[in-house]
């Protein structure tokens, strides 16, 4: 009978912690993630009608004169088709009334408000070039309200090298210095296929917007180079329904430190643009013009608080100065004067990532001091041809890197061919990886000295919430959480047209009511292509919807 008894104690020994554990959950009791802030405030680009004089600039006229003359509530209309060359300063003026600069072109020859415009509207865009290494365009300390509508920034041909076409503050010392209330409205910012242009824009303001625009051709060998870097201004800024061309990173915030103490950009809209490398850049490519400028992300967070990326279009992206990872959040105090930097409260929604030798890579923490890295939020978004085999780098879905606090990735379809999620480093606290649909490929969700599925998970990512995935082709099944699915292959899945592209689930599908929140798994493709078409800020972001009221 005693023998029996122990023998009874024993079992229950073995089987009660695995009664205990929760499906979906490690060994660690679960730590439900907090939710990332979405920006406080947005930019009003709600057009204001000039109230003032026309001060027209024709071909060869003095722009300088008319910028100095111009007073709030003016506009200044630029001839259509002149080329304009200097170095030009946007003066800091009283008042609050919006100084528009424009083409004098009529409206009926641009493209309407909310269309991005296109290099076709050239002939009906006056051009402003510069003649050499510095800004065509350039905002004095503390300068304000000034609008630019249907304007090309450029360089002349002969210049080898300009460092920012646009300048938007530089060195700030005070808020007051900040630049503000700035608006780029269907403008056309490039360089050419043989200049090294570093920057588009330097975003070093505060209430400023990119919208409808076309910026390209912002290319270095041997240097980081974007369509747009914001690191010296505090924001709101707003990014939307803008083609962004930039081979080192085409958006980045972050990458020096800023000039004011404390300062971290913030309140950062980025929906609807599209974020392209051309493959005449790749080496090896039949394409390659023969120019190896340097090739790193598509978007870069360094130094960033606050912000909202929804239903942009990310594509192209390969190994050459790094490892081909589309995106990148990565704190940085980038040269050690900056404790407070921070990557924080950072949802990326709704959006296309193709092409690319690798999905998106987070980091908690760097090598100088600064603040943790928290609150990120994956969601709905399509990670298509993320590639090991044909973009170089890792193939690797997601990376997670010395500890990261609250990171969930929930409701993502992706196709690569290398790990759903590699981890290295210190634990990461807050994981939930929820309702999404990868395959497995050789290692799944594993990390540096660890097996694929529980070992990983427990010792990279104690707490986390694994459930309701599709984790398709695993081999491992008996290794990963109880409450996920593993079916054989994609075929296996139901989707509407997978050789076509179209990745809805079938009404066959087994997984088409299968998530956690009783909707399919992986992308709701209905809000999806909603946030794609033209879903307003206001509809996203409380704060914004009182403002426009």
């Amino acid at each position: 009978m005693v023998t029996l008894r122990v023998a009874v104690a024993l079992l229950l020994a073995l089987l009660l912690p695995l009664a205990l554990l929760a499906p979906g959950s490690s060994e660690h009791s679960p730590r439900h993630a907090s939710d990332p802030e979405l920006p406080r405030v947005c930019v009003d680009t709600t057009s204001a009608p000039p109230n003032g004089r026309t001060i027209a600039v024709a071909s060869g006229s003095n722009f300088h004169a008319a910028l100095k003359a111009a007073q709030p509530g003016d506009a200044i209309t630029l001839e259509a088709g002149a080329r304009i060359t200097g170095n030009f300063t946007l003066p800091n003026k009283p008042g609050t009334g919006w100084i528009t600069i424009r083409t004098a072109a009529p409206d009926s020859q641009l493209p309407a408000p909310g269309t991005r415009i296109t290099p076709a509207y050239a002939s009906a865009l006056p051009k402003l070039v510069s003649p050499n290494s510095r800004p065509v365009i350039t905002a004095a300390p503390g300068a304000h309200h000034y609008r630019f509508i249907g304007v090309e920034f450029t360089v002349s041909p002969e210049v080898t090298i300009n460092y920012h076409l646009i300048l938007l503050g530089n060195r700030p010392t005070s808020a007051e210095d900040v630049p503000h209330d700035l608006i780029f409205d269907r403008v056309y910012i490039h360089g050419n296929p043989r200049v090294n242009l570093r920057r588009g824009i330097g975003l070093n303001s505060a209430r400023t917007a990119i919208i409808d625009s076309y910026i390209a051709e912002a290319h270095e060998v041997g240097a980081d180079s974007q369509a747009i870097l914001g690191w010296d201004g505090p924001g709101p800024f707003k990014i939307v329904n803008n083609y962004l061309e930039g081979a080192g990173e085409n958006l980045m915030f972050g990458g020096a430190d800023p000039s004011i103490r404390d300062l971290v950009p913030s309140d950062i809209e980025i929906r609807r643009n599209h974020f392209f490398k051309p493959l005449t850049w790749r080496i090896g490519d039949p394409s390659y013009a023969g120019t190896p400028w340097t090739v790193k992300n598509l978007l870069e967070l360094k130094n960033a608080r606050r912000v909202l990326i929804d239903g942009n279009l990310f594509e192209h992206n390969w190994a050459h100065e790094q490892a081909g990872t589309a995106i990148v959040l990565t704190v940085r105090n980038q040269d050690g004067t900056a404790p407070w930097s921070a990557v924080e409260d950072v949802t990326l929604s709704n959006n296309v990532v193709r092409h690319t030798g690798a999905g998106l890579g987070v980091h908690g923490i760097d090598e100088k001091p600064s603040q943790p890295t928290k609150r990120i939020l994956i969601r709905n978004n399509l990670f298509d041809d993320v590639s090991a085999a044909r973009w170089g780098g890792s193939g690797r879905l997601f990376q997670a890197v010395h500890g990261v606090t609250d990171l969930v990735i929930e409701h993502n379809t992706a196709f690569q061919d290398g790990s759903i999620i590699w981890a290295v480093g210190r634990p990461h606290i807050g994981f939930v990886y929820r309702d999404n649909l990868a395959p497995h490929n050789d290692y799944g969700i594993h990390g540096v000295g660890t097996q694929p599925g529980r070992h990983s998970l427990e010792t990279y990512f104690p707490g986390a919430i694994v459930e309701r995935n599709v984790i398709v082709g695993n081999p491992y099944v008996a290794q990963y959480p109880l409450d996920n699915f593993h079916p054989l292959s994609l075929a296996a899945v139901g989707f509407v047209d997978q050789v076509g592209r179209d990745y809805r689930l079938s009404s066959s599908s087994r997984y088409r009511r299968a998530g956690s929140d009783g909707k399919g798994i992986g992308v709701d493709f209905d809000e999806f292509s909603a946030a794609m078409a033209a879903a307003e800020a206001k509809d996203l972001i409380a704060a914004c919807a009182r403002q426009h009221r």
